[in-house]
């Protein structure tokens, strides 16, 4: 079976969102109080943005520069 990159990424935006899933389930069976220096719950919350942060990478729009378009307010060149 051959996967193609497209195929890559649908895996990897499951996989994160099963993990995402996952630790929710487990910030909500933490047992309270939660104190601010609790670092098991710390590492949890650490965890959750980090998963979170990869999925909003995977979703944003890359801007590639080239000749034509060196920045990305730099609009398009006209010849």
């Amino acid at each position: 079976m051959t996967d193609t990159f497209e195929d890559c990424l649908v895996l990897a935006r499951t996989e994160l969102k099963r993990a995402r899933a996952l630790i929710q389930t487990e910030i909500s069976a933490y047992p309270a109080p939660i104190a601010g220096c609790d670092v098991q719950f710390n590492h949890l919350l650490a965890a959750r943005q980090q998963v979170l942060t990869a999925l909003c990478a995977l979703d944003e729009a890359v801007f590639v520069p080239t000749p034509r378009s060196p920045t990305p307010h730099a609009g398009v060149e006209s010849r």
